[in-house]
């Protein structure tokens, strides 16, 4: 596939607010700037967008960089790792914005309104109460307390007595506005259902509309790719590089995220319902203590958790599932983003760890595996931690899938009931014990020379495979299902083998005269 070729370098960003954790639908808009960046030789920026005080988090800043982290597509250009275009927090830099709500003012495409709370409210259950909805636009702004609607000497008054004001764009009546989505293609969207927005507030700070365009133009940012819940935010954004006489950056708009149900965007709530998480590591709100869990806490590899972003939303044209960043970054196009929501399916979040997992290599995971078996109170070298993996990994979905099986380290004392009754025979004890005489001559004691004797065993006394197999697993284990038996055996050795064996089958023998 061919790189378009594009008039200015890539400069891509991912901007939210620090509000509160980082949603996967989030990470999944920072991954896709990610990806567009790398796929064009282009740069990704972290600007935090923090001029809402009101709904500032403590730690959801350090929250965002540590989760872009752990998922692998850190920032060219942060706050943390500052370029040539910053500062990249949002109230740091309030001396860009002012001059430019002063030339939007003289421009005449703004104005300044002095409409209390109180008054636009009131004025909204007036409408309301006869049935039509209101806003702030074309049609109301000459009936309310602004600069365009009050005389010369009221205004001057009001400057004078430095009243409380806000700034509003000056929406042109019943314009369309027409521009071009990457995703979307031709978008239009009538002025005329469009309110004056609030480009600064009484306090001073910018509102988002004007930050993030004053912001983008500055930090020449070349593409704005961002969630569609801004769709209808564009044609303001539109008419304000058009007021400055700014070239605007390509948009496009992605798809949102959806419940497993498919109908609506997928929220905290549907992860708490469904017992899966919605945020990429564990957060504790500062305020309640509450506690959400994290796709990292889940056991989820971060390889896994991108793979499964990667493709809601976005589709290679292939029969490709499995990617890794690289060949993600190679293969991405925003082309071939699709256009309605992407439903989430937790199933299919497990099965990509799975895939991952089975595919990581066994010593990288040696180490979180001997961790994880040093709580459980195993005390296994590398060598057969690594045995361990080698046995199991095909029949987990994540690392912590090995604390379920006590059995790798600890000889069982219970076992499985149905399956007893079901599959231990009469005779089974007497099977057993020759099977056991007959590995006591295996040697070396390897997975090889233990499954040569065993079906030698089996021939020579025209037993089934199954009629011994699981009897002999179950002695072991205390389970019906598990990895090979001769790779088990062979795990444990010679001398456990058989001693488990023996007390298996002494321990069943209890339970079955119990039951």
């Amino acid at each position: 596939m061919s790189t378009p070729a594009f008039d200015r370098p890539v400069r891509v960003r991912f901007a939210p607010s620090p509000t509160g954790p980082l949603h996967m639908g989030g990470v999944r808009t920072a991954f896709y700037n990610w990806l567009f960046a790398k796929r064009h030789g282009g740069t990704f920026i972290l600007r935090i967008e923090d001029t809402d005080r009101t709904r500032f988090v403590d730690g959801a800043e350090a929250y965002i960089e540590d989760a872009l982290t752990w998922c692998g597509i850190s920032p060219e250009e942060s706050p943390t790792q500052p370029g040539q275009h910053g500062p990249y927090r949002q109230s740091e830099r309030g001396n860009i914005y002012a001059p430019l709500v002063q030339q939007l003012l003289e421009s005449g495409h703004a104005y300044k309104a002095w409409d209390t709370p109180e008054e636009i409210q009131a004025r909204r259950d007036s409408a309301e109460s006869s049935g039509t909805p209101f806003q702030y636009d074309a049609a109301s702004r000459g009936s309310m307390r602004n600069s365009l609607s009050l005389s010369k000497d009221d205004v001057a008054q009001l400057n004078a007595a430095e009243a409380p004001f806000v700034v509003r764009f000056k929406m042109p009546a019943n314009e369309a506005v027409t521009f071009t989505d990457a995703i979307r293609d031709a978008v239009t969207i009538d002025t005329a259902v469009l309110d004056d927005k609030v480009l600064m507030k009484a306090d001073g700070l910018p509102t988002y509309h004007l930050a993030n365009v004053v912001d983008d133009h500055f930090m020449e940012i070349s593409h704005v790719i961002r969630g569609e819940e801004w769709l209808p935010s564009a044609p303001l954004h539109q008419l304000l590089y058009r007021a400055f006489d700014w070239t605007p950056p390509t948009f496009a708009h992605l798809p949102l995220i959806l419940k497993p149900a498919g109908n609506g965007k997928l929220s905290k709530r549907d992860g708490d319902k469904g017992g899966f998480p919605v945020f990429p590591l564990r957060w504790v709100d500062p305020a309640t203590g509450n506690e959400s869990n994290g796709y990292r806490e889940s056991g989820y590899l971060p390889e896994a958790f991108m793979n499964m972003l990667l493709l809601l939303g976005w589709n290679p044209g292939t029969e490709q599932e499995l990617f890794s960043l690289e060949e993600a970054a190679t293969a991405f196009d925003l082309n071939r983003v699709i256009k309605s929501g992407a439903r989430f399916n937790p199933d299919k979040a497990k099965w990509f760890n799975e895939q991952h997992l089975r595919s990581t290599p066994v010593s990288d995971l040696v180490p979180n595996a001997q961790a994880l078996f040093a709580t459980e109170g195993a005390d296994f070298n590398a060598d057969q931690t690594s045995a361990i993996l080698e046995m199991m990994l095909e029949r987990i979905a994540f690392l912590e899938d090995l604390k379920d099986a006590t059995w790798l380290h600890t000889s069982p004392t219970e076992f499985n009931a149905k399956l007893i009754k079901k599959r231990w025979k009469d005779d089974t004890d007497g099977i057993l014990s020759e099977l056991a005489k007959e590995l006591r001559t295996v040697t070396p004691f390897e997975a090889d020379p233990i499954e040569a004797a065993f079906k030698a065993f089996l021939e020579r006394k025209e037993l089934g495979f199954g009629q011994v197999l699981l009897p002999f697993r179950i002695a072991l284990t205390g389970e019906g299902g598990g990895p090979s038996m001769f790779a088990f055996a062979a795990f444990l050795g010679k001398e456990i083998t058989l001693d488990r064996l023996n007390k298996g089958m002494a321990r069943i023998a209890q339970q079955r005269t119990k039951s």
